[in-house]
């Protein structure tokens, strides 16, 4: 009897150290997850290749609004480029859900907002999917779309 109460005690406290070490990892990962999402719009908006190479997977593809799509670290940099000089301005990315698959996977919805210089903007949806590889959280997939109606 004293046996199975031991084990059943030591089962019940090994469950609450267990439990406890997984919340402190996702805060971490929401956190790296929100600094990559940062430095995507840092690298948007002063065109900085070295950041965009950096945060993006070689295999990384890109739906943009218009329909467009962009496979390859290459031809979705070289789009990323070609888009912030024909859609100038301030761009936002505001992280709405960060959704984990697993701890090595996750998608990020955010409010993605192009402010004109004439004061219009553009306001659309953006999903990321998120990898760790390497030791490092990169976009593995960007999803941009435009509301059917705007807000």
């Amino acid at each position: 009897m004293n046996k199975i109460f031991f084990l059943l005690l030591f089962n019940l406290s090994t469950m609450v150290y267990v439990y406890a070490q997984e919340i402190e990892p996702t805060i971490t990962r929401e956190k790296a997850i929100k600094t990559l999402i940062d430095n995507y719009t840092i690298a948007r908006q002063q065109k900085d290749s070295m950041l965009l190479g950096r945060i993006l997977t070689n295999d990384i593809d890109q739906l943009v609004s218009s329909g467009k799509w962009r496979k390859g670290k290459e031809e979705s940099m070289k789009g990323m480029s070609q888009s912030s000089v024909k859609n100038p301005g301030t761009r936002t990315l505001q992280i709405e859900n960060i959704r984990f698959l697993n701890p090595h996977c996750g998608i990020v919805d955010a409010r993605y907002v192009i402010q004109n210089m004439d004061g219009m903007s553009r306001k659309m949806w953006s999903t990321f999917i998120v990898v760790h590889e390497s030791g490092d959280w990169k976009i593995s997939a960007i999803r941009n779309m435009l509301p059917a109606t705007q807000n």
